[in-house]
């Protein structure tokens, strides 16, 4: 299976009293695959998961599972333990589970290895490694990537690097077969596309969803020339969009542009300043990304 296009790692709206809003979120999962969305993933950091219980958690999953089905496009689901893979097996729409790189513990590469070789042996759907060592504190090789395709049931990665390196060019440019590279740091999305990813897992694309997918409907058509200046766009838009931890000034637009009650997040989050709110909705208004 290889996943391409931009996927889009869907917030979850909150009321003024801090509840779920679950009709705004099937209204903005809507939105976005009708701009151009290649599909949906559910409860990913980007969703606040780790804030939300157990019955929000399940009722966000109903909510996107029946959205997908309507819609026949691919849902990847945030999981990170046996008992939350074993729960999607009642989930036909969920093509593969997002499972983070172990964070905090740093197990090294053979850790990471054995991790997910344990989680592939419990899970009913496929995987994708969730690599993001800014935020996880473990780095890992294109050679551990390797190792960790080779597992049956690892079908891909979201590669979200802090930077594009020696080992980001081998692994983009040179992936193992059958093994999808989604790049997943928003500001290099451009380079990361040029490299050879297959498609983006991507919170910017809330916004201008239908420009991030030319973009990379471009790149996928050879088309780099054409897409440089709307890559440029795209990045200083992530740039705004990512000023504060995400997805404080993500909600903070959507709740400007009318689409969501609320800008609130859960702590420890915060609300994002109405300073970089504001600087990403005169970044918007100045460009033709609306």
């Amino acid at each position: 299976m290889t996943l391409n296009g931009v996927h889009v790692p869907l917030i979850t709206p909150l009321d003024e009293a801090g509840a779920v809003v679950f009709g705004v979120l099937e209204e903005l999962a809507h939105d976005v695959l009708t701009a151009g969305a290649a599909g949906l993933v559910a409860l990913g950091t980007t969703a606040e998961a780790t804030t939300l219980s157990a019955a929000e958690r399940h009722q966000v999953l109903g909510v996107l599972t029946g959205v997908c089905m309507r819609r026949g496009v691919p849902l990847l689901v945030g999981a990170n333990t046996a008992e939350e893979l074993h729960a999607l097996a009642a989930h036909p729409s969920v093509v593969a589970a997002l499972c983070l790189v172990p964070p905090f513990l740093r197990p090294g590469e053979d850790g990471v290895v054995a991790h997910f070789d344990a989680l592939a042996a419990a899970s009913p759907v496929p995987l994708v490694v969730y690599h993001v060592p800014h935020r996880t504190g473990q780095d890992l090789s294109t050679a551990a990537v390797r190792r960790l395709a080779a597992i049956d049931a690892v079908i891909g990665i979201k590669y979200a690097p802090g930077a594009i390196d020696g080992d980001a060019v081998d692994l983009l440019t040179d992936p193992p077969q059958g093994f999808t590279v989604l790049a997943g740091t928003d500001e290099l999305l451009a380079p990361m596309l040029a490299l050879g990813a297959h498609g983006a897992i991507l919170a910017s694309a809330h916004v201008a969803t239908a420009q991030f997918r030319a973009l990379a409907a471009a790149f996928k058509a050879g088309q780099a020339d054409q897409a440089r200046s709307l890559g440029h766009q795209l990045r200083r838009l992530s740039a705004a969009l990512f000023a504060e931890p995400n997805p404080a000034v993500i909600k903070g637009i959507l709740h400007a542009q009318g689409r969501i009650p609320t800008p609130r997040v859960r702590l420890p989050l915060l609300p994002a300043a109405a300073a970089s709110i504001d600087a990403a909705v005169r970044l918007l208004a100045a460009s033709d990304l609306q």
